[in-house]
């Protein structure tokens, strides 16, 4: 598995960066808007994901972390493969998509250029169900300390799990779920949390 790619960029395409790292050029696909910032000669580091395919052995980039949690996310999903994973990453910055999955807003995800409303509808359906299954939180964040949390608050536990699946910081996620109240349900927890991580 590749994590990442620090090297020199060598070439923009319309849909891939080729960077060169060691005398090694790697061809890596990216967004849009992730390429719009990349200049022949910077020095970057890549984060990257690998799809290994009988005939298929691609490499798709990101700028961020966050990017990239975003975009493994999205290709769980059945019916959306890397190339709608790229989209919906050149339409929405992660904490927006975040929005508009736990608030049923599939309509915001269909700005992403094909992806039509039923492929949004089920991104955001499954993902959604997705945040609130604790077996896919780490361990490390599935609860909350008490003194980083009100007491008994098991929904602001949740949501602080679900937001470090965004790829937030625990810190992060626990200052901002802090700043609400405990008697929210953990679905507006996460979406007023996401409001405020937004702000940052």
């Amino acid at each position: 598995m590749i994590a990442f790619v620090k090297g020199t960029v060598d070439c923009v395409d319309e849909n891939y960066a080729v960077i060169d790292s060691g005398g090694i050029g790697y061809k890596i696909f990216m967004s849009p808007f992730s390429l719009s910032s990349l200049k022949t000669g910077d020095n970057v580091k890549i984060h990257t994901f690998l799809k290994v395919a009988e005939d298929l052995f691609d490499l798709y980039g990101f700028l961020s972390v966050e990017e990239l949690k975003m975009f493994k996310m999205i290709i769980s999903v059945s019916g959306a493969g890397p190339k709608a994973g790229l989209s919906v990453l050149s339409s929405m910055r992660p904490s927006e998509f975040a929005l508009a999955v736990v608030t049923d807003d599939y309509k915001s995800i269909t700005k992403a250029v094909g992806v039509g409303p039923k492929l949004a509808q089920k991104i955001a359906l499954e993902l959604k169900d997705k945040l609130k299954n604790e077996d896919l939180f780490p361990q490390e964040t599935s609860v909350v300390s008490a003194s980083a949390a009100p007491h008994g608050a098991t929904n602001s536990s949740e949501a602080v799990s679900a937001l470090c699946v965004l790829g937030y910081s625990q810190s992060e996620a626990v200052r901002a779920v802090s700043q609400l109240s405990k008697d929210l349900s953990t679905e507006d927890t996460i979406k007023e949390a996401l409001k405020i991580l937004a702000l940052r």
